[in-house]
């Protein structure tokens, strides 16, 4: 696709939709249908960054233009019409179990029957590792603990948002500087002809503008999603699972790319360092708001969720444990994600 094509798709659904103002939920799917394109217009302009930056400074600068838009989605939302106390929690699981079940399973299970056993980087996954078991148990079991019907007090909120923002500033300058090595991979791949078509500010800049138009159509997103979801009696979790979805997509196709190169660290500074940033990221915004509008947020997760958090934790930390990845434990990723889905369409 063009890289012009997002941009002009964007900003074109952006001026339809600011002139006909639609109500219907019928126009669901052309606004996520601009969005969605508008998001891969974004990501081809990440990884042109990605590749002129090397990693992990590439890699992260993808993430937080997936991650960024993600957050703001869920801004959107918050801000619309309707209460919508679990989507942040709901939105949140649905990517951990997006990145860390499904695209981490399809792209450890393609990468390894492609290339064989590969090897990857196993400091800078227990560094990953670490910070997603804090996360994770801040995020998800502590409010079920301390708070009060799943959501944190004011003050507790307080805490918590310098814990997480500080906490995650913190493992970023680590990244970028005294352990960036740990984040690269151990045998180097060959990349072949990635001659951006630009320097780095040009593509910059025009990541900027493709990721306007999301913004401005996020809101309209949130009301049409409300409504369709109201009329359908559909699960409440969907609502989460569609803005992590819709947004995240782009990256899994990014993590697929580099499973089929064999560059087995990249799945997992983009999974992995994916689920870092969408916590680091979204709990302190959407805490703030809460705190600034008054809204009640509910992060405390239900038992069959916390249970697959824990099994993927304690599958993480078998595969780090071997040094490697084989097919088998892309496939036990796998079946985790399919069994999070049959958890949400049971409920």
């Amino acid at each position: 696709m063009p890289p012009l094509v997002p941009l002009l798709a964007g900003w074109l659904g952006f001026a339809a939709f600011t002139v006909l103002s639609p109500a219907s939920p019928h126009w669901l799917v052309p606004v996520i249908a601009v969005i969605f394109v508008a998001a891969l217009g974004v990501l081809h302009h990440a990884e042109k960054l990605a590749h002129l930056l090397g990693d992990p400074l590439g890699t992260l600068v993808l993430t937080l233009s997936i991650v960024g838009m993600e957050v703001t989605l869920l801004a959107a939302v918050l801000f619309g019409p309707g209460e919508h106390d679990t989507v942040a929690r709901d939105s949140t699981m649905a990517a951990a179990i997006l990145f860390l079940g499904l695209f981490l399973g399809a792209a450890v299970l393609m990468g390894t029957l492609r290339h064989g056993t590969l090897t990857f980087n196993e400091r800078g996954v227990s560094a990953y590792l670490t910070m997603l078991i804090v996360f994770g148990a801040l995020t998800f079991a502590l409010p079920g603990l301390i708070g009060v019907d799943g959501s944190f007090t004011g003050p507790q909120a307080v805490v918590v948002i310098v814990l997480t923002a500080g906490a995650y500033a913190f493992f970023l300058w680590r990244q970028m500087t005294g352990q960036a090595e740990d984040f690269r991979e151990v045998v180097p791949v060959e990349q072949g002809d990635q001659t951006s078509s630009g320097p780095a500010w040009r593509h910059a800049v025009l990541l900027l503008l493709t990721a306007a138009p999301i913004v401005l159509l996020s809101h309209d997103m949130a009301t049409l999603l409300d409504t369709a979801l109201t009329r359908v009696s559909a699960p409440a979790a969907l609502s989460g699972m569609a803005v992590a979805t819709i947004v995240m997509l782009p990256e899994g196709i990014t993590t697929l790319r580099a499973a089929w190169n064999g560059e087995i660290q990249r799945v997992y500074n983009l999974t992995y360092g994916a689920m870092v940033s969408v916590v680091g990221l979204t709990v302190p915004t959407v805490l703030t708001i809460g705190l600034l509008t008054g809204q009640r947020i509910v992060f405390a997760e239900s038992a069959v969720n916390l249970m697959l958090l824990a099994v993927l934790a304690l599958l993480a930390v078998a595969v780090l444990a071997g040094r490697r990845v084989t097919p088998l434990h892309g496939l036990a990723h796998l079946v985790l994600g399919a069994v999070y889905l049959l958890s949400v369409f049971s409920g």
